[in-house]
């Protein structure tokens, strides 16, 4: 009669180093890291956005060639050294300062000239986006009003007549469509009224400020009631 045979138990394994090796305080770090890493760059940015924020306000009250970096950083409650470690001059300031304001208003610019209105609703939603962008950038506003002829002679701003040369167009050519279109008068000097319209929306800039008895869109809708009557067609 045949045997039966033991069945044979193999000894476990043993496990290789590397199963067995320990998590290293590096690879233990990394997920914290990468889970602080994102507030970290998002406080730096807010923080980024608060000077510049005072360093606008301060270029705007003292002007610029005036204000130093130490009078920015002393606004900001901080030693002017700290002010470099966001920012490596006060000319770079300045340009994020103007760049943004300036890329927002022709962001909404844009929209509205692309939008197919008529003459005389485009001029009223550009008045009302300029309006807007005072809201948003009052301190900026300021600032390109009183230094843009100064500062377009160097090259970093040269920008700023690149903008310029759009805002003219844009303008010109709704007068301009508005009175081939008999909406404007057509005795109407549209390059007087460019500057008078250009002039007059921007100069708020220096008694406006946000959070007032009125919004901008209100303080548009006033301002397009006088200029309008001045312009417009007379039944």
């Amino acid at each position: 009669m045949p045997t039966k045979k033991k069945p044979q138990v193999t000894a476990p394994k043993k496990p290789t180093a590397a199963a067995t090796r320990k998590p290293t305080a590096a690879a233990t770090r990394k997920p914290a890291a990468a889970a602080t890493r994102k507030p970290a760059a998002a406080a730096a940015q807010d923080r980024r956005h608060e000077l510049l924020g005072t360093a606008a306000e301060v270029f705007a009250e003292q002007g610029y060639n005036a204000t130093t970096v130490r009078t920015i950083a002393d606004h900001a409650g901080m030693l002017a050294g700290s002010l470099y470690y966001h920012f490596d001059s006060k000319e770079s300031m300045l340009e994020e300062i103007l760049r943004t304001f300036l890329d927002e208003l022709w962001d909404g610019y844009d929209t509205v000239l692309a939008s197919g209105l008529g003459p005389r609703e485009t001029l009223e939603a550009l008045v009302t986006e300029s309006f807007r962008e005072i809201d948003r950038h009052r301190a900026a506003v300021a600032i390109y009003q009183k230094e843009s002829k100064q500062l377009v002679a160097q090259d970093r701003f040269a920008f700023l007549a690149d903008s310029q040369r759009r805002f003219e167009k844009a303008w010109l050519s709704t007068l301009e469509r508005g009175v081939a279109e008999r909406v404007f008068r057509a005795d109407l000097d549209v390059r007087l009224t460019y500057r008078f319209v250009r002039d007059t929306v921007w100069v708020a800039a220096s008694w406006y400020r946000p959070g007032g008895q009125h919004s901008p869109e209100e303080i548009a809708r006033q301002y397009l009631s006088m200029v309008l009557d001045g312009i417009a067609v007379r039944e």
